[in-house]
């Protein structure tokens, strides 16, 4: 016969202390990083240019983004507008501005990697430059206008403002190379490159300013 099964008993299980004591830190032990004090003397690190003749300081986080482009800063925050933004990619030209006296392409170039520089947008050139009074008086039988709409041509006045200051007397060869980043939509590339050596030639009249 079966013996009969004894019910099964559940085993007294003593509750847990916890102390309610904290365990003491060590006096040397340091504080999180968050805690961690400011250090004594340090300054705030800013991205320090000039533009246009005048000088800025701009903080990171507050005034510039990582990828925030010089072009953008130009146009968008200090209202240089001069610059044209038309591909964003490199490609068209429109958006060059000088930085230390070479074109360099606004869209392409982050504002952060300005720090210590020079820039120059049109906004900067005197009204009586010599490459923006050949433009504006350049229309020549043969050669045209040197713009049309007028939406590429601060970045064409640039790019030539850049070649002009290092070669004063370009040869037209060297004109078209030096300004074969540029789009002209319009087509006026006869034209423009024709007011860049009559602004050579108003510079050399000028003693080579």
């Amino acid at each position: 016969m079966a013996s009969a099964k004894r019910p099964r008993t559940k085993r007294a299980t003593k509750p847990i202390r916890r102390s309610a004591a904290k365990v003491a830190k060590p006096a040397h032990a340091k504080p999180r990083r968050s805690q961690r004090p400011p250090l004594a003397g340090a300054a705030k690190c800013t991205v320090d240019v000039t533009i246009n003749g005048r000088q800025y300081a701009f903080e990171p986080g507050r005034d510039l983004t990582p990828t925030m482009t010089l072009a953008y800063l130009l146009r968008d925050k200090l209202g240089f507008t001069g610059l044209k933004v038309s591909c964003d990619e490199g490609a068209c030209g429109g958006c060059t501005v000088l930085m230390d006296g070479k074109a360099v392409l606004s869209c392409m170039v982050l504002a952060v990697e300005t720090h210590g520089h020079e820039i120059l947008t049109i906004e900067g050139l005197p009204k009586d430059d010599p490459i923006i009074n050949a433009f504006a008086q350049q229309s020549e039988p043969g050669y045209g206008t040197a713009l049309q709409c007028g939406y590429c041509t601060p970045g064409f006045v640039m790019a030539s403002r850049a070649l002009l200051n290092e070669n004063p007397r370009p040869t037209l060869a060297e004109v078209k190379e030096a300004l074969s980043g540029n789009i002209c939509r319009c087509g006026c590339y006869a034209g423009i490159a024709q007011a860049v050596l009559h602004a050579s030639e108003k510079i050399a009249a000028r003693g080579g300013h």
